[in-house]
C-alpha cells in the first residue's frame, strides 16, 4: 500500500507507465483465470418445514448441493442410507425475493432415485451418499462414504441426471479402502463428504472429512485433523494428485453431551487453477461452529505417493494454503449442521450467489437450512489494477 501511495504522487505519465509495467508483469507471471473472493454479504436464510414430504419421500439429510446453470436448478444429495427411501437426490428452485432469501424461497420440484449397476435402486445400508457435482454433460457425480463397519467401500460414481442410471465409477486407491484389520483406510462417516468439478469440467475433487487411519488422529477439542484432497483427471478418469488439508482445531467449550463432530464436509472449485472455497464444521454439544475458507492448491505438495502420513515428516509437506473468509457464528442466525455449498447464478459482472445447506439428520430438533450470500469474485490482476487506479 505504501508503494502504491508513492507512485500515485509521481507525474501522471510516469505513474501510468509504471502501472502498465506492473500489470504486464502480473499478466505474464500469474496463472490465467485465478480468482479471489474480495467481499461476501449475507442475504438471508430459508428453512424447509419439518418432515416435509415430496413425491412420497421425506426431504432431509441434505449433505451436498450443486447448481445447474443450464436449467437454473439446484440438485441436493440426501445421505439417507435407504431408511426413509432409496438413495436419491432432490431438485430445487431457489427464488430470491428482491434479492433476499427467506422462507418459501426454496421449492422442491423433483426427486431422482439412484440406480446401481443392475439398474435397480440401491438396497438399504449400501450407500452413504454425501457429495454431488453436476457436469456440463447433464450428468452428476456423487460420492458415497460407504460403511467401514460393514466393509462397504466408498465410491465416486457418475449418474444420468434424468434417469439416475449409473454411467461409470472412478477408481479409489487401496489406501483409502476399509479393511478387516482396521489399520488403514477411511474412518466410518468421515470419508468422501465433498465433491466439486472445475468450471472447464476437466477435473474433479473430493476430500476425506478427517484423517485416514494411517494418516493421523481425528479432530478433537483443540485438535485438527490432516485430510486428503483427491484430484481426478476426467479426461482419463484417473486419480492424478493428492494434497494435505489441515482442518482447524475443534472449538472447545462446555459440552454436557460428551459428543462432538468436526471436519471438512465440502469443497467448491472457483476456477481451473486450484482455487476453492471450503466449509469446516464442528459440533461440540451446544451448537455448531462453521467456518468458510478460501484455499489454494498452487503451492501445495502432491502426496499421492505417500501411503501413510504417520510414516513421514509432515513438517516437510506443504499443505494447501487457507484464508478465513467468514466465521458464520457472526451471522444473526441460529446455525444448523451446514454441510454443502455451491455457486448459484451470476448476479452481476463480478457478483455470484453462494448457497449453503444443512443436513438435519432426519432429527426433529434440527432443521434443513439454506443460507444465501452475495460474493464478489475477481482475479488478482484486476484487483491490483483497481487498487492502482483507485477504481470502486
Amino acid at each position: 500500500m505504501v508503494f502504491l501511495q508513492k507512485i500515485r504522487r509521481l507525474p501522471k505519465i510516469i505513474y501510468l507507465a509504471i502501472a502498465i509495467l506492473i500489470i504486464s508483469f502480473f499478466v505474464i507471471n500469474l496463472e490465467t483465470g485465478a480468482v479471489e473472493i474480495s467481499s461476501i454479504e449475507f442475504i438471508g436464510e430459508a428453512t424447509l418445514p419439518k418432515r416435509l414430504s415430496f413425491q412420497k419421500t421425506e426431504i432431509g439429510g441434505l449433505s451436498g448441493i450443486t447448481y445447474d446453470n443450464k436449467t437454473d436448478l439446484y440438485y441436493a444429495i440426501s445421505d439417507d442410507r435407504g431408511q426413509k427411501a432409496p438413495a436419491r437426490f432432490y431438485t430445487f428452485k431457489i427464488d430470491l425475493d428482491q434479492g433476499y432469501l427467506q422462507d418459501g424461497g426454496v421449492i422442491p420440484v423433483g426427486v431422482t432415485t439412484l440406480l446401481n449397476n443392475d439398474n435397480q435402486p440401491f438396497p438399504p445400508n449400501a450407500t452413504d451418499t454425501e457429495g454431488i457435482a453436476v457436469t456440463k454433460e447433464e450428468t452428476v457425480f456423487i460420492s458415497s462414504e460407504g460403511d467401514v463397519n460393514r466393509l462397504i467401500a466408498p465410491f465416486i460414481k457418475e449418474f444420468n441426471l434424468a434417469s439416475g442410471q449409473v454411467i461409470q465409477t472412478l477408481p479409489i486407491p487401496l489406501k483409502f479402502l476399509p479393511n478387516k484389520n482396521g489399520k488403514q483406510g477411511i474412518r466410518n462417516n468421515l470419508a468422501f463428504e465433498s465433491l466439486t468439478i472445475t468450471p472447464d469440467n476437466q477435473t474433479l475433487f473430493t476430500a476425506t472429512e478427517n484423517a485416514l487411519i494411517q494418516d493421523g488422529v481425528i479432530a478433537e477439542p483443540n485438535i485438527g485433523s490432516p485430510c486428503r484432497i483427491l484430484q481426478y483427471n476426467l479426461n482419463n478418469n484417473q486419480l492424478a494428485k493428492e494434497f494435505l488439508y489441515q482442518t482447524e482445531p475443534v472449538t472447545s467449550f462446555f459440552n454436557p453431551t460428551g459428543k462432538f463432530a468436526s471436519g471438512l464436509p465440502d469443497l467448491l472449485a472457483l476456477d481451473n487453477q486450484g482455487h476453492f472455497l471450503s466449509i469446516e464444521r464442528s459440533f461440540t454439544g451446544l451448537g455448531f461452529t462453521v467456518f468458510l475458507f478460501q484455499f489454494s492448491l498452487t503451492a501445495a505438495d502432491n502426496i499421492h505417493n505417500i501411503d501413510s502420513l504417520l510414516a513421514v515428516d509432515t513438517k516437510k509437506i506443504t499443505p494447501v494454503q487457507k484464508k478465513l473468509l467468514l466465521d458464520l457464528r457472526t451471522l444473526d442466525v441460529a446455525l444448523d449442521n451446514i454441510e454443502g455449498l455451491t455457486l448459484g447464478p451470476q448476479l452481476s459482472h463480478r457478483e455470484h450467489l453462494l448457497i449453503l445447506v444443512s443436513d438435519n439428520n432426519f432429527n426433529s430438533i434440527q432443521r434443513t437450512q439454506f443460507l444465501a450470500f452475495k460474493i464478489t469474485i475477481q482475479s488478482p490482476i484486476m484487483s491490483l489494477f483497481r487498487r492502482i487506479f483507485q477504481l470502486k
